[in-house]
């Protein structure tokens, strides 16, 4: 690679000048012209009463597939516009004008939908196997099935169509505040002004404990400021969820999460029960973490703290040359990709105010690319952080020339792409350690994502649960909202630790999402998955390429239990897949309760 590289994305290679773009505006213009002819089009089309009329049905879903192509691509550049400077005030604009769009195309789809249903079983099996159909059958019976659950399609359209300035309005208003806060931040006598996410990066990265507290109190405090607006569109986000789940006479909050994900109920509360099961093992490594601290317990701004002052730093440059190098030992296509990723400047990484807090990988279908999306600081997380979304990245990349109803992946086979990739780049990093105190750094690093999956993960899915019981019976004022977040963390973390973060439930953006339901189990889910592909590709290095490309392109329409029958052979419903899977993952946890007991006896004493 050409060094050294650049820590900032380019954009106008997709659409020159930013929010400013011309060629951004007419894509727009030209889109939302071909969403009015698209329309005439579906309301002209005859209903399909016949094994001849196939042709003319094809015709009009690979209609709606190319204008949903189309408006992915949109949605992801304006995506990238808003998170880069939340201070520019033509990208939200923008967005809101491909938010109305995509309510648009989803009433369309909903027309499409309403031909579907009135189609009888019989004929819907034969037009199946006819051309332009069978490619995507799959897909079409998966979404056929799906409106039956659901109102009837005029008023799914209505839905759609209002929720753009309400229920989608609430999610971009939490945007605005979370980009517009600024967290006071004084040290070596310097005041800064820091972002949320900027103090997120810092909390989880500097070995100096009190420079945490004093971060984690002006954190805390500015969250606080802004919790009665928070409040609001988290309950009205919620409240809009139950009244049209109520509506379609859904009894469960989670009857759409796990429709999105393609899971069963029983194969959630398998993977719950066996990442319960491993809990006690973590509870340990908490408490020995505090003694190598030298403190009794830890606090919740501790828990992502580097275990003592190793001074292991990653510069952009290091950190993309050990990644490419690691992805070419199992797969040389995954190398080339993240190769191309870096020299071709898809990621923006740079460290500097008014960036959106996270990171998130954005595919552009129509430009056959991605935009990673993270703040770098020059440690091992910030590295595996890269590597996990250039996993996402690399997800969408093989599915270049599969029809577009085909790659509809879910999020829980999403996160395993990416962990896998982070779990590939965190191994190496333990195999290549200088000396002792680097792998202990390492190897704690590594335990503190099992300890983010089981538990910190837990505790969101827990909140999220009760939240929903409770705004069933109305409006969650901030201090109820506070209880029920400290409550889901005690249980999620065992009463492990000693001072908790109420408020994550105003700071942690997830909750805010409004296009994926639930967006917190899919983690744990991927992260114990990947763990499965990751033996596979230890033992099957020979195949393994081949066979994970064939994995990746499954996803994009096959249910996930079924995913695991063809490529593993095991039963996601039962626990034995997921016992052993938490076995794998806290196999970290055995090294580093190992490798620091006499360590740990010594601070006791």
């Amino acid at each position: 690679m050409k060094h050294p590289l650049s820590l900032v994305w380019d954009l106008d290679s997709i659409f020159p000048g930013g929010s400013e773009s011309q060629a951004f505006q007419a894509f727009l213009d030209a889109l939302a012209a071909d969403l009015e002819t698209a329309k005439g089009r579906l309301e002209a089309a005859e209903p399909a009463r016949r094994v001849a009329d196939a042709a003319a049905l094809a015709e009009l879903v690979a209609l709606l597939e190319s204008l949903s192509s189309r408006l992915r691509q949109a949605g992801a550049f304006a995506t990238c516009l808003v998170s880069q400077d939340t201070e520019d005030r033509k990208a939200p604009v923008l967005q809101a004008r491909v938010r109305q769009m995509g309510a648009s195309l989803a009433a369309l789809w909903t027309q499409l939908d309403e031909r579907l249903l009135a189609i009888d079983d019989a004929l819907w099996r034969e037009l199946l196997k006819a051309p332009g159909l069978a490619e995507v059958a799959d897909a079409l019976d998966e979404r056929r099935r799906w409106a039956a659950k659901k109102l009837a399609p005029k008023v799914e359209a209505l839905v759609s169509d209002l929720a753009v300035d309400g229920y989608h309005a609430w999610g971009e208003l939490y945007n605005y505040v979370a980009g517009a806060i600024r967290i006071p931040f004084e040290k070596d006598g310097q005041l800064q002004h820091l972002s949320a996410g900027q103090v997120q990066n810092r909390m989880s990265s500097d070995p100096d404990r009190s420079v945490r507290a004093q971060l984690f109190a002006g954190y805390e405090k500015a969250w606080a400021e802004n919790a009665e607006l928070c409040a609001r569109a988290l309950n009205h986000l919620g409240g809009f969820r139950l009244a049209l789940y109520r509506q379609r006479g859904w009894q469960s909050i989670l009857e759409e999460p796990l429709e999105y994900n393609r899971i069963s109920q029983e194969t959630l509360d398998a993977m719950w029960q066996a990442v319960d099961e491993g809990k006690p093992l973590l509870v340990e490594y908490l408490h020995r973490k505090a003694r190598l601290m030298g403190i009794e317990r830890l606090s919740f701004y501790d828990v992502d703290a580097p275990l003592g002052d190793v001074k292991s730093v990653w510069t952009y440059d290091e950190a993309a040359a050990f990644i490419v190098a690691q992805f070419d030992r199992y797969s040389k296509r995954m190398g080339d990709f993240a190769r191309q990723a870096f020299e071709r400047r898809w990621i923006e990484a740079e460290d500097r105010p008014g960036k959106r807090a996270g990171g998130f990988c954005a595919a552009f279908p129509e430009s056959h690319e991605s935009r990673i999306f993270l703040t770098f600081d020059n440690s091992i997380n910030s590295a595996t952080t890269v590597a996990h979304e250039l996993g996402h990245a690399f997800h969408h990349s093989v599915f270049r020339g599969v029809r577009y109803l085909m790659t509809d992946y879910p999020m829980n086979l999403a996160e395993t792409a990416s962990t896998l990739a982070e779990l590939i780049v965190a191994e190496a990093g333990l195999e290549t350690a200088k000396d002792a105190a680097e792998r202990l750094a390492l190897l704690d690093n590594k335990v503190r994502k099992t300890v983010a999956f089981f538990m910190n993960i837990h505790a969101r899915f827990l909140f999220e649960l009760a939240f929903y019981e409770a705004r069933r019976e109305g409006f969650v004022p901030v201090e109820r909202l506070n209880a029920l977040m400290e409550q889901a963390q005690k249980e999620a973390f065992c009463g492990a630790l000693d001072q908790w973060h109420p408020l994550f439930w105003a700071s942690k953006l997830h909750f805010y999402i409004t296009g994926v339901p639930f967006y917190n189990f899919p983690y744990t889910f991927g992260y114990l998955f990947s763990h499965g592909v990751y033996q596979w590709a230890k033992e099957e290095r020979a195949s393994f390429e081949q066979r994970y490309e064939a994995l990746l392109r499954d996803t994009g329409y096959m249910r996930t239990e079924e995913l695991a029958r063809k490529h593993f052979g095991v039963d996601l419903t039962g626990l034995d897949f997921w016992r052993g899977a938490v076995s794998q993952a806290l196999e970290g946890v055995r090294a580093f309760l190992h490798e620091t007991e006499g360590m740990a006896a010594a601070a006791s004493t």
